[in-house]
């Protein structure tokens, strides 16, 4: 058994993973905001309430954290956290100082990535790579269900790639984006669950959340319909990056925006012309584990 922790900006949810992939306990706390000792806390007290109702308190369970950002290999403190708390704290020593044991850690996406990889919808291909599509975009590479992390911390690190400026200038009124990395026209930018919803209420002045604008499109309403077909080929331009630099076997969608139907028919159709091949095999499928993958790939880090 290992314990999994995703650190989420609104909540930290922990469980109790069983070597067959089985959930035996699952917890969940509010996170403190922009509060590090009580995000220790927090997670501290996670821990103790899981391994009390696993009955196994004196095991001291090994612990892996999903968390919001990564470890800087220069400084070992965390750096890219949208949880900006985290950022230039040593998360790693002091949970472990706290917990009494050894902890890993590896970004939220990297875990999404490793879950999905281990035993959910990439369990039978060789190499994969995995893709939130959420409040924000982030991504992971798994090669024979060993994660890839890279000598700077970064791999996958797709949503602070820019999109192709001529793609965006193909599009009518375009106007750059700035994104929170301090860079323009970032994949994050153009791509994540805001961005979406950003680029239908220029086109119609109506604010709707992305889920609704997809059915929108379902029910035949001509600018959503626009409006998603534009998002495909955003994203389709975006993977197709990805897939000429790693050709993985398969791309695995999470995150709010994963549940839109339509991504799954339209993206592949579409990602050839930017794909540097004759025919592209790699697969675009769901998550299997959806919002749980993360806290799964967590424990999987054990």
């Amino acid at each position: 058994m290992r314990i999994g922790i995703d650190l989420g900006g609104t909540k930290i949810e922990g469980v109790v993973l069983a070597g067959n992939g089985e959930i035996l306990s699952r917890q969940r706390l509010s996170t403190p905001q922009q509060d590090y000792p009580a995000t220790l806390d927090a997670i501290s007290e996670l821990v103790s309430q899981l391994e009390t109702k696993c009955l196994v308190k004196d095991l001291m369970l090994p612990v892996g954290i999903a968390a919001p950002g990564s470890i800087s290999r220069v400084s070992g403190r965390m750096k890219n956290c949208n949880s900006t708390c985290l950022n230039g704290q040593l998360l790693r020593e002091d949970l472990q100082r706290l917990l009494k044991r050894n902890v890993r850690i590896a970004n939220d996406a990297d875990c999404f990535a490793l879950s999905e990889a281990q035993d959910g919808a990439a369990e039978s291909y060789g190499s994969m790579f995995g893709v939130i599509l959420g409040t924000g975009v982030g991504g992971g590479v798994v090669i024979n269900k060993q994660l890839l992390m890279g000598p700077n911390g970064i791999a996958g690190e797709w949503g602070h790639n820019p999109m192709p400026p001529s793609l965006l200038a193909s599009f009518d009124r375009h106007q750059s984006r700035a994104c929170y990395c301090g860079r323009y026209d970032c994949v994050e930018a153009w791509l994540s669950g805001p961005a979406f919803e950003k680029s239908y209420y220029g086109e119609i002045n109506q604010k709707l959340l992305a889920a609704e604008i997809a059915q929108a499109a379902v029910d035949g309403v001509p600018l959503a319909i626009e409006a998603l077909n534009d998002y495909c080929e955003l994203l389709a331009a975006a993977l197709a990056t990805v897939i000429n630099v790693i050709d993985p076997d398969v791309v695995v969608l999470g995150g709010g925006l994963s549940n839109i139907d339509y991504l799954y028919e339209e993206v592949p159709r579409r990602w050839g012309r930017y794909i540097f091949t004759d025919h592209v095999e790699t697969k675009l499928l769901r998550a299997e584990y959806g919002d749980s993958s993360g806290v799964r790939g967590a424990a999987w880090l054990w």
